[in-house]
């Protein structure tokens, strides 16, 4: 089993590289964000304790996403590998992650950053809002700001799994083939170790 954190700021291609690798590896894909929303929209009660906290304006504690992540890693038993994308973003998070993958007698074999910068970014989820619908893919200022957050707040992350001797960096700027195949080789070497 082969299981990685598809890192990096908002506009960065994650997706795009995560619907990849489900399509080459077969792998789980888990978006923390596409995970709330099916949480929430059955109001499952992970679903409802999550929006409790985010009708206050809080920001759902740890545990309860833990939980959320458990319970899709177990509703999937027999992947061969799972994709974590928009989790883990602090040092905390990659902690608890480890030991939920510790406690399925696993880990994480890899952190791979998608490495763009902002102007990039901007230019991209800019050309995405016609289609996206979502209101912070319209105003530059925006962008910029979620870019900083990622940079300022969750970056840490990446130091986290790079002093395990995990972390990747990608060119996120190159082609969707370039960047497919560059993690692929990242994949396919820690393949090879096992």
């Amino acid at each position: 089993m082969y299981n990685l954190i598809l890192f990096g700021p908002p506009g960065s291609g994650k997706g795009t590289q995560a619907q990849l690798l489900v399509d080459k590896h077969d792998f789980l894909h888990i978006s923390t964000g596409d995970m709330f929303r099916e949480e929430l929209s059955r109001n499952t009660p992970l679903g409802q304790e999550a929006r409790s906290y985010m009708d206050a304006g809080h920001l759902v504690p740890d545990e309860v996403t833990i939980a959320m992540l458990r319970k899709r890693v177990d509703q999937h038993p027999d992947v061969t590998g799972i994709i974590f994308d928009g989790f883990p973003r602090t040092d905390p998070q990659a902690a608890a992650l480890n030991e939920l993958m510790e406690e399925k007698n696993s880990q994480i074999n890899a952190l791979i950053l998608l490495d763009v910068d902002a102007d990039t970014i901007v230019k991209r989820i800019l050309g995405r809002a016609a289609t996206s619908g979502r209101a912070d893919d319209l105003k530059e200022e925006v962008i910029r700001t979620r870019y900083e957050n990622f940079v300022n707040y969750t970056s840490p992350v990446f130091d986290f799994y790079d002093n395990l001797g995990l972390a990747r960096r990608v060119d996120g700027t190159l082609t969707p083939e370039a960047v497919s195949a560059e993690i692929d080789a990242i994949i396919s070497n820690g393949l090879d170790a096992d």
